[in-house]
């Protein structure tokens, strides 16, 4: 019985100390001078408008571009259940904000972050430099992925944009992370 009390508080412990890292990596996560942001996507509205989530991403994304911290915008998503194409509607946001469309490269299969590393690396085998754009609890993990596919350089960025749904984001988090670590 005292094993398994000893287990359980060093599980409690490692999942409160794994947790703080993210919150901290996340947060204060600065952006190195890359090649790419890659902006990972999120829901997109009926109407086809962005979710406020998925916009303060692609705002985060458009700063470093406008600030020349990235040359080019990578977005990623998948088909929604609201009938729209994730990385399409971020690109139409972004050309509606004066991004040229050579600057941006669209990727409509990335319905998972490691589907969006994968396919990153896949058409950018030579690249090796990108900033990740995610909320805070999404920068660990999504960092972690595209080091896996063989980035070299990795760093990353969240915008301001904070609510209760990021409580159960950052839950998840955790065991994706460990999920991404044996892949």
């Amino acid at each position: 019985m005292k094993t398994i009390k000893f287990l359980i508080y060093i599980g409690i412990i490692w999942f409160i100390i794994h947790e703080a890292y993210t919150i901290i990596d996340g947060i204060y996560s600065q952006p190195k001078k890359s090649e790419f942001a890659i902006i990972f996507g999120n829901t997109v509205n009926e109407d086809g408008s962005l979710s406020s989530r998925l916009e303060a991403r692609v705002k985060e994304g458009l700063d470093l571009y406008n600030a020349k911290k990235v040359s080019k915008l990578f977005v990623s998503g998948g088909l929604g259940k609201e009938g729209h194409y994730e990385g399409q509607r971020m690109a139409l946001y972004l050309i509606r904000k004066g991004v040229p469309q050579k600057d941006i490269v669209i990727d409509d299969k990335g319905n998972t972050s490691w589907a969006t590393a994968v396919n990153f690396k896949e058409q950018f085998p030579d690249c090796k430099s990108v900033v990740v754009v995610s909320q805070f609890y999404h920068i660990t993990r999504s960092k972690l992925a595209l080091r896996k596919v063989g980035l070299e350089e990795v760093s990353g960025a969240s915008p301001d944009y904070f609510e209760a749904r990021d409580f159960y984001g950052l839950f998840r988090e955790f065991f994706g992370f460990y999920k991404y670590c044996f892949m």
